[in-house]
């Protein structure tokens, strides 16, 4: 991180309440942006902000709570980004969900439906305001938050893999369609240490460590650190790009 590369600059992150959302906010604070987050829950966002403002003095912190599902709360969110903060430089999709566990043959489409319109449809919705709104005027960039579940079958999150797999494909279209202007890229986390991926790793940290050739869990601000350098100026003629951040995981073949 550079100090200051993103000064002058407004960042607006979803699913940022917490774990790799809040990291993220964070680095990009660190580096001057004034930063917007978005979750559900107002009392957990004002918790996340203050703790945004207690590692960045001076940081400039705008928590509005929103459903990214819902059209009328992206829209909200984005407006009050622009209006209270100035701009909308950088868009982080990091709202993902998974209430659906094991084979698709068996899956709840009423919930597989719910993962697709989050992970995918809100965070294309997501996208189109911030073009439409200030990015198609002044450029920017947006990293979409995928997963390696989204590159290689898991069997066991596979609805939660195939809307990340949309939500890659979808940053390629994207980039293609609105550079030069606008960069899009993604980032695709193995297992990271949140509360959102416990369930990952409930047989034990270390034994599914094990698998990483790096031999252990990914943590939040390992991808913060990635996003960052790809919202960055430093990552100029980068777009359309999905890089793994997965301890070499994938390396080996496999998903564990």
């Amino acid at each position: 991180m550079t100090d200051g590369e993103f000064a002058g600059k407004t960042a607006l992150v979803t699913g940022a309440s917490r774990g790799i959302g809040l990291a993220i906010a964070i680095e990009l604070a660190r580096g001057g942006a004034a930063v917007a987050i978005s979750a559900r829950k107002q009392e957990a966002l004002d918790a996340a902000a203050e703790e945004i403002r207690a590692t960045v003095p001076g940081a400039s912190v705008l928590a509005v709570a929103a459903n990214t599902s819902s059209a009328d709360d992206r829209a909200a969110v984005v407006a009050r980004t622009i209006a209270e903060l100035g701009g909308l430089d950088i868009l982080v999709n990091n709202t993902g969900i998974n209430p659906v566990y094991g084979a698709l043959v068996d899956a709840d489409l009423d919930a597989v439906r719910k993962i697709f319109d989050t992970n995918v449809v809100g965070a294309l919705g997501f996208i189109q305001l911030a073009v439409k709104s200030w990015m198609g005027e002044h450029g920017g960039s947006v990293v979409n938050i995928a997963s390696v579940a989204g590159l290689r079958s898991t069997g066991v999150i596979a609805a939660y893999g195939a809307s990340k797999a949309a939500l890659i494909r979808l940053t390629e279209e994207l980039a293609w369609q609105l550079g030069p202007k606008i960069r899009v890229n993604a980032v695709a986390p193995g297992v990271v240490k949140t509360r959102f991926a416990e369930a990952l790793y409930a047989e034990g940290e270390e034994k599914t460590a094990e698998a990483y050739p790096m031999k252990r869990l990914g943590v939040p601000d390992d991808v913060a650190g990635l996003v960052a350098f790809l919202a960055s100026d430093r990552s100029a003629w980068i777009t359309g790009e999905t890089i793994r951040v997965d301890g070499g995981l994938l390396a080996t073949g496999t998903l564990g």
